[in-house]
């Protein structure tokens, strides 16, 4: 099979994998760095350097990507701008390998979703080794956690006596009547949610102290209250079918009120998970076959969307959302044209 040329250009997706990689990968060096300065866990510490490793090295790379296309390099955050070093965790070790172990979760999709749209051979190489290198991180994790009781199994089922198929439309209710027990789609799908969404609501209690901006503070404030509220109804749901949850982790927030992230990027942050739980709510609805559940994804995609927005806007007023790179205005060239003429 003849090789593709890499003077081939980068397409549109190619671009746009490249340019979030940057922007997450800056900001996770931010934290990561913090994290590892602060750590006391000689285990998690290992494990948080090697991750530091995995991002430090995709900044370079990405950067020579660019730098060969001649393509701007994203200014994203950095340790000297948006980290204070000398400033207390605010979260604990147990929290800071639960949040990374969540980080790693979204990162085996993001980099799935980059090779399936990549087609240039640099390009999907680089991208089938990210996705590798970060299953080696999600198993250092997981076995981190594993050993020292961090990690939340999903719920067990007895085994099937056999298979069988569905023969009543009763299945699909949720709302009257009889309800059917959770089958394990369901299952896996709402605890995978109720852990980032705890994730989340721990992260928005610690921004939230530290936060200098009071209107920042208050939308931390009011995205804690959205994903309790929807850890709590899933965590409503398998307790009625006496189901296990994910553990809360809410009580893994040190009292330190010292900023050791720049709000810029507490915001930034928590604006990109909170975008990206759409569409895992959205998975999970796709995936829920009773009623009632799919009833509250779809209320939940609806209240994040905007909850997301909000946080778009205030990114926007206070001059930090960095802009995705854009296609040409085709009505702005033709009128700077016609202009030339006059």
């Amino acid at each position: 099979m003849k090789k593709i040329s890499h003077d081939v250009e980068l397409t549109t997706a190619e671009i746009a994998n490249l340019w979030t990689q940057y922007i997450n990968d800056s900001l996770s060096i931010c934290i990561l760095t913090h994290s590892i300065e602060k750590a006391k866990d000689k285990d998690i510490k290992e494990v948080l350097n090697f991750s530091l490793s995995l991002a430090e090295s995709h900044i370079t790379k990405i950067t020579d990507f660019f730098t060969q296309e001649n393509f701007p390099i994203p200014k994203g955050f950095s340790v000297e701008e948006d980290v204070n070093l000398n400033a207390p965790s605010i979260f604990t070790d147990a929290f800071i390998i639960a949040y990374l172990h969540v980080m790693t979760l979204l990162g085996l999709t993001g980099y799935a979703g980059a090779v399936s749209t990549s087609s240039r051979d640099d390009q999907l190489d680089y991208f089938i080794q990210c996705n590798k290198e970060t299953m080696e991180l999600h198993k250092r994790i997981v076995s981190i956690m594993l050993n020292k009781g961090f990690y939340s199994k999903t719920a067990r089922i007895n085994t099937p006596e056999q298979v069988k198929f569905v023969d009543d439309q009763s299945y699909l209710a949720g709302w009257f009547g009889k309800k059917r027990p959770l089958n394990t789609i369901e299952i896996s799908g709402m605890s995978f949610n109720m852990k980032k969404d705890i994730v989340k609501t721990v992260l928005e209690l610690g921004f939230a102290q530290v936060c200098q901006i009071k209107e920042i503070q208050k939308y931390f404030e009011r995205g804690k209250k959205i994903c309790l509220n929807y850890f709590t109804t899933f965590n409503t749901i398998l307790t009625k079918e006496d189901l296990s949850s994910p553990k809360t982790w809410v009580s893994e927030v040190t009292n330190s009120t010292v900023p050791p992230f720049s709000d810029k990027l507490m915001l930034y942050h928590i604006v990109t998970l909170v975008s990206s739980a759409v569409g895992y709510y959205g998975a999970g609805l796709s995936v829920s076959q009773r009623r009632d559940i799919a009833a509250e994804y779809t209320k939940f995609m609806a209240e994040v969307g905007l909850y997301a927005e909000d946080g778009c806007e205030l990114l926007i007023k206070y001059g930090w959302l960095e802009q995705p790179p854009l296609a040409d205005n085709r009505q702005t060239l033709a009128i700077i044209k016609n202009n030339s003429y006059c």
